[in-house]
C-alpha cells in the first residue's frame, strides 16, 4: 500500500492521495485557521472507519436492517519526551434499526479484537475498549 502527500500551502497544508485517488486534506492543529484534519485525528478516524466496514458487512450478511450507523471515537494522551502518542482509545458505536443487540455487540467483538487492520496495528500499545449502543439502548460496554 502506499500514499502520496504533496504540501498545498506555505504553511502546513497537505494533501493526502491514496492508491484509490481519493483525497484527504490535513493540517497542522496549531495554525490560526485550520483547513484539515490532524495526524492525530486520522488515526482516531481510522480506527472508527475500519470498525465500521467490519461492523455493517458483518451485520448485513445477517440481515440486521441498519438504518442509521454512527461512531464516535476519543482517545487520551500522554506525554512522552516531546511526542504525545496514544494511552488509550474508545469507541463508542451507535446504531438504529431493526437489529439484533446480541448480533451488534457480536459483531463490534468480531471487528475489534479479529477483523480490523487499523485495531489490530495497535495491539500492543494502546488499549482500545468498544461499546454497542442499538435504537439508544447499550448492547455492552468492553
Amino acid at each position: 500500500m502506499k500514499i502520496t502527500l504533496e504540501r498545498k500551502n506555505s504553511e502546513y497544508l497537505l494533501e493526502a492521495k491514496g492508491a484509490s485517488g481519493n483525497t484527504v486534506m490535513i493540517d497542522h492543529s496549531g495554525m490560526e485557521v485550520v483547513q484539515g484534519v490532524s495526524p492525530m485525528e486520522l488515526l482516531l478516524m481510522g480506527v472508527g472507519s475500519c470498525s465500521a466496514i467490519d461492523i455493517i458487512s458483518i451485520l448485513k450478511k445477517q440481515r440486521q436492517e441498519i438504518t442509521s450507523y454512527k461512531v464516535e471515537v476519543t482517545g487520551e494522551r500522554y506525554e512522552i519526551d516531546d511526542a504525545k502518542p496514544y494511552k488509550n482509545m474508545h469507541t463508542i458505536v451507535y446504531l438504529e434499526g431493526d437489529i439484533d443487540p446480541d448480533k451488534a455487540q457480536k459483531a463490534a467483538t468480531l471487528s475489534f479484537e479479529k477483523y480490523c487492520s487499523v485495531s489490530k496495528s495497535f495491539d500492543n500499545c494502546i488499549t482500545i475498549t468498544y461499546e454497542v449502543q442499538v435504537n439508544g439502548n447499550a448492547a455492552c460496554k468492553i
